[in-house]
């Protein structure tokens, strides 16, 4: 199309200036800078391009083909003689993107440039990821006289996409796979570590009501006094079970609902126009391995509070706070009762000593102090995989 000395792709500078091309260049009889280089040049270097390309006539009929170079014929199959003429579309089949094809439309129709990838046939019928870019050739007026495309072979490149979505999915269906066999897996623990708190829970409940029958046939004394109190212990770790038992999640609790539900069962048997019970604990996501240690904690100072803080019918208030400083869960349990160096010694008393050595077992610190009135324990313990 663009042949060599050919004036409709020279342009008037360089016809006035009487431009000589040597060897591809174009140079001015009065200058020793180079000119613009000739049109032919570009039609010698497009054509021996190894990129596909094309150029079709905006003002003909159908917009048809008026050049091709030998690459886009290496890659469709053609002859030149069957293209020239012709409309792009030639190229089009039955499973090309309709959508592709109407954009690529619009585009033409709008004179813009656009580059997309749609699915061409090459003469045999064999299909091709044809990737594209279509620029409009506008003449000296403006208007568009040309359309130019640049095409690359993108099949390669579409098959090892589909290659990488097909592994891509495998390794979707293998990780499913596991993750569902992780979660029967998990459902199958939650409910073997449901099942031993259901029956420790039963067991400590039988231990307990043992010991309360003893009790009720020993006579009144230490030795009665003691078997309740064991028994009023093993009851409170039976609690610890019970709520673990009923939480969705086996590997934590939470310290607000854990501390709710327990002290509920103790201000069941209290008067609560004589002794009344305040929680304010925070929503702390506990290890599930503190539980005991928890229960026995709260059971231990808040009976010990009822019973010793208000003698001889004093109303009264406990509170229990909870709450979270850093990694540490800070636990303070306080009375506004008769306080500890009112209150008569107990020598028989164990509740103290097993508090403390409970949180000497948490790795903890436990400070007693008078509360002006009353008694303030305050319990710093490191929370063992809360959240």
């Amino acid at each position: 199309m663009y042949g060599r000395g050919d004036e409709r792709f020279r342009s008037p500078e360089t016809r006035a200036a009487g431009t000589s091309v040597t060897d591809g260049c174009s140079m001015t009889q009065d200058s020793a800078h180079p000119a613009a280089m000739a049109p032919a040049t570009f039609a010698l270097a497009f054509g021996a391009s190894l990129t596909p390309m094309i150029v079709t006539d905006a003002r003909g009929h159908d917009n048809p083909i008026v050049w091709v170079n030998d690459a886009f014929l290496n890659q469709t199959g053609y002859a030149r003689d069957e293209l020239i003429g012709r409309n792009c579309r030639l190229l089009q089949g039955a499973e090309t993107d309709r959508q592709e094809i109407a954009r690529m439309r619009a585009a033409i129709g709008a004179g813009e440039p656009i580059a997309l990838e749609i699915l061409n046939y090459r003469r045999d019928g064999t299909p091709f990821w044809n990737g594209m870019t279509i620029n409009p050739i506008r003449d000296e007026a403006g208007g568009i006289a040309y359309f130019f495309a640049a095409q690359a072979d993108m099949t390669d490149k579409r098959r090892a996409e589909s290659a990488m979505r097909g592994t891509n999915d495998e390794l979707e269906r293998q990780v499913g796979e596991r993750t569902a066999d992780l979660e029967r897996a998990l459902a199958q623990k939650t409910a073997l570590l449901h099942e031993v708190d259901h029956r420790v829970k039963n067991n400590l409940q039988v231990i307990s009501s043992l010991m309360l029958l003893k009790a009720r046939r020993t006579p009144e004394g230490e030795a009665r006094d003691a078997l309740q109190n064991m028994a009023e212990r093993i009851g409170a770790l039976s609690t610890a079970h019970r709520m673990l038992y009923s939480e969705g999640d086996v590997a934590h609790f939470n310290l607000s609902d854990f501390t709710g539900d327990f002290l509920s069962d103790l201000e069941a048997g209290l008067d609560p126009e004589r002794t009344r019970i305040e929680a304010h604990v925070e929503p702390i996501a506990v290890a599930a391995a503190m539980a005991a240690p928890l229960s026995l904690m709260i059971h231990e100072l808040t009976t010990n509070a009822v019973r010793h803080a208000f003698p001889g019918g004093r109303s009264g208030r406990l509170t229990v706070d909870g709450r979270r400083e850093d990694d540490m869960l800070v636990l303070v349990v306080a009375d506004d009762g008769i306080g500890l160096g009112t209150a008569p010694p107990n020598p028989a008393g164990f509740g103290r000593s097993l508090v403390e050595m409970v949180v000497r077992q948490l790795r903890g610190s436990i400070a007693w102090s008078e509360g002006a009135p009353g008694t303030r324990v305050e319990i710093r313990v490191p929370l063992q995989g809360g959240a």
